[in-house]
């Protein structure tokens, strides 16, 4: 059959994108830029090969056993503040999945309260919590309002998550962070991550905590609770320097 334009059938069949047999042209790469990729390149196969090298060295050591007696010995009067245990429900603790919990009512002689939980996750349980304020507010039905960071202690690095939430008429102010053995004021994210890898390669664990503090707004302007919970932040993040718990290795057939 003759092709409609009247082209030959050899041409009708090209299979190339101009129909006249020709090729297009590849672009010619910069030379200029040729030792660059190359350097790259290789930099990038190092940085892959030490990340390698490091993981298969953490794989190798012996698993962390985490001794959390030093946790429970938190003093129980703080500044005047007298602290009332909370236990957690079995059904909450089999959420958090933490190695140990700590939750208290700490309770001023005016009348004050602090609600105060730490949670530690230690290496082996990677150091960190599987559900943060940020979503476990919401999901108990509490609706979160101006979320902010706030310095509470330049000196030791201390910083803290706030936010207000509010539930049937309740409402309430919430500071937590993260910390360390090593560090505190990690506010989540990059910085919790830098902080677990350095404390593995220099330290040999990567153990951390979530600490959150709350106290209800009813009655009070928000910048005397919110002095309030600084105030106590600070002093309970010192104690946890002193009262961080203990990890050693466990031989593997135990």
């Amino acid at each position: 059959m003759t092709p409609a334009n009247g082209a030959d059938e050899d041409s009708a069949r090209d299979p190339t994108p101009t129909g006249a047999g020709v090729s297009a042209a590849r672009p010619a790469r910069d030379p200029a830029r040729q030792p660059a990729e190359r350097r790259q390149a290789v930099l990038l196969g190092l940085v892959l090969l030490v990340v390698g090298g490091l993981a298969w060295t953490f794989q190798l050591r012996d698993p962390l056993v985490v001794d959390a007696t030093p946790l429970d010995a938190l003093p129980r009067e703080l500044a005047g503040w007298h602290a009332q245990d909370v236990p957690l429900e079995d059904t909450v603790e089999a959420i958090l999945r933490a190695d140990h919990n700590v939750q208290r009512v700490y309770v001023h002689p005016l009348g004050s309260r602090i609600g105060v939980y730490v949670g530690y996750y230690g290496t082996e349980r990677g150091g960190r919590p599987e559900h943060t304020p940020w979503v476990c507010y919401p999901n108990a039905g509490w609706t979160i309002t101006a979320p902010r960071t706030l310095v509470v202690d330049p000196e030791r690095g201390l910083r803290v998550n706030e936010f207000q939430v509010s539930q049937n008429g309740e409402r309430a102010l919430v500071h937590f962070w993260y910390r360390s053995f090593r560090s505190t004021g990690l506010l989540g994210g990059t910085d919790q991550v830098w902080d677990r890898f350095l404390g593995r390669l220099q330290h040999d664990r990567s153990d951390g905590a979530l600490v959150r503090l709350s106290s209800s707004l009813a009655g009070e302007d928000v910048t005397v609770v919110r002095s309030r919970l600084m105030g106590f932040g600070q002093k309970l993040d010192v104690l946890l320097d002193e009262h961080w718990p203990l990890e050693r290795p466990a031989r593997r057939d135990d």
